[in-house]
């Protein structure tokens, strides 16, 4: 069996990312960004755009709508549904895995 390192950032619930990190991370305009806020994909923590700041978990579900539209051509209201049907299929496994 061989050995695979992981690497990867842990995110803390707690912490925030800004649009302007979002976007830097996401190579992407900051329009993209709110195309996922209006189809309710991302959630801002201030009601004022230029405050908007995000949780962190924000950052890799931004990554993950990018990777649907670009990869598989799906728009944004297919990424919306996408995601909250994977999410759904991650709640029901840790179900099946409880005693």
């Amino acid at each position: 069996m061989s050995k695979n390192a992981l690497i990867g950032t842990l995110l803390d619930e707690q912490a925030t990312v800004s649009m302007s990190e979002i976007c830097l991370a996401c190579s992407c305009r900051s329009e993209w960004v709110l195309e996922l806020v209006n189809e309710g994909i991302l959630e801002p923590q201030a009601r004022e755009r230029d405050e908007w700041y995000f949780s962190a978990i924000s950052l890799p579900v931004a990554q993950a709508a990018q990777r649907l539209e670009r990869d598989l051509g799906v728009n944004i209201a297919g990424v919306a549904l996408a995601l909250e049907l994977l999410e759904e299929i991650r709640f029901l496994r840790a179900q099946l895995q409880q005693p």
